[in-house]
């Protein structure tokens, strides 16, 4: 196979690796690439590769997507090679049967990798390698640890329904992946340093910055009981320790100050209604962060009311940065979020789209992340 060949084939696998891992919408998967590579005579080992990256994968086996998702793709993936080639595959179809007989758990997993193979092609493409080579040796260096980051993967238990318990926080948006792909690229921002996340959901965010910026402590907080006992269940399940609930982070003498290994993490309730300036104040963040949370005017109102609360309550150190990320559904919640920020004094900045491409998610959305000082 020609090195060109070989980089095509590479990159549908990462794609479907990474969009079913994160069970993403089976429509955004690169069917039609698949298809053109199917009429190859490599197809058949093609498919098999991608039912390892996928069905098969250590992550997938251990924490299972939802029954119904890994069926859907299961058939698509056998409509696809049957479209091609009269040969049936016996372990897509082993695989299919397998799933047929389980049953459909209220909770699935997805699963989102913090390395990246486009990562070693960025390097060689800065490092002159040339374009014909590049697919022999993605090939070539796949055993070998990614340049960037030095994560590897986070795994997040969530509904299956999006709308579950009366809240949206237990499942993943956008622009948790936007801000997450943002702070890989720019862990400066977060290391060594006290993170509190408003409304934190799953928790994609908070576990990709702890696991790749070296924050000294993050305080992930949402107001929703269910969400954190959800939040929490993320936060073991990925391998961080978990601290009790505290505004208050030198009430915890067990915690090892020079571990900068592993940061110390708390999970807060925290109701921007009622949540007082004092009660913020004991956070001491030197880093505020929120996802996708500007989605009613109602919402926009109370983050603002926090984060004046905060800006306030926090004069006596050095002024906090705050990030905002947010999918641009409306213009006029938008335009009420910047208006606000500017009725009560608290500059802001739009931050440049940044280049990592680690997370699948759609492409299309119009996402963006605020800089604001407090």
């Amino acid at each position: 196979m020609a090195p060109e060949e070989i980089a095509e084939a590479e990159s549908v696998l990462q794609s479907f690796e990474r969009r079913f891992l994160a069970a993403r919408t089976l429509r955004s998967f690169p069917w039609q690439s698949l298809e053109e590579k199917l009429r190859d005579s490599s197809g058949p080992e093609l498919l098999l590769n991608i039912l390892q990256k996928t069905v098969k994968h250590p992550l997938c086996v251990k924490h299972p997507p939802s029954v119904k998702y890994v069926r859907c793709f299961l058939s698509e993936l056998i409509r696809k090679h049957e479209a091609v080639h009269m040969e049936p595959l016996d372990e897509l179809y082993e695989a299919l049967a397998e799933v047929l007989m389980a049953e459909e758990p209220t909770q699935c997993h997805r699963s989102y990798l913090l390395s990246c193979h486009f990562e070693k092609v960025r390097w060689m493409e800065s490092h002159n390698v040339c374009p014909s080579e590049i697919g022999f040796l993605c090939a070539a260096l796949t055993p070998l640890r990614p340049i960037q980051p030095s994560g590897d993967s986070v795994t997040l238990s969530e509904s299956t329904a999006i709308v579950s318990h009366g809240t949206t926080g237990l499942v993943t948006w956008d622009a948790a992946l936007y801000l997450a792909e943002w702070a890989i690229e720019n862990p400066a921002a977060f290391a060594h340093r006290t993170v509190l996340e408003l409304g934190s959901g799953a928790g994609l965010t908070g576990l990709a910055i702890c696991k790749t910026c070296c924050p000294s402590t993050y305080v992930f907080s949402d107001c929703h009981s269910c969400v954190l006992e959800q939040l929490r269940g993320n936060i073991l399940l990925n391998g961080l320790s978990l601290e009790p609930d505290t505004t208050d982070p030198e009430r915890h003498p067990g915690h090892n100050a020079h571990d900068t290994e592993s940061p110390r993490v708390t999970v807060a309730q925290l109701d921007w209604d009622v949540v007082t300036a004092p009660e913020l104040a004991a956070f001491r963040p030197d880093v505020i962060i929120a996802a996708d949370v500007l989605y009613c005017p109602e919402t926009v109102m109370s983050l603002v009311r926090v984060l004046q609360r905060l800006s306030a309550c926090l004069k006596d150190q050095q002024a906090p940065e705050a990030y905002i990320a947010f999918t641009v559904r409306s213009p006029e919640t938008c335009w009420l979020f910047t208006n606000e920020l500017g009725q009560t004094g608290i500059p802001w900045e739009a931050v440049p789209h940044h280049n990592q491409k680690l997370f699948p998610y759609e492409e299309h959305l119009d996402m963006a992340i605020l800089k604001l000082i407090l």
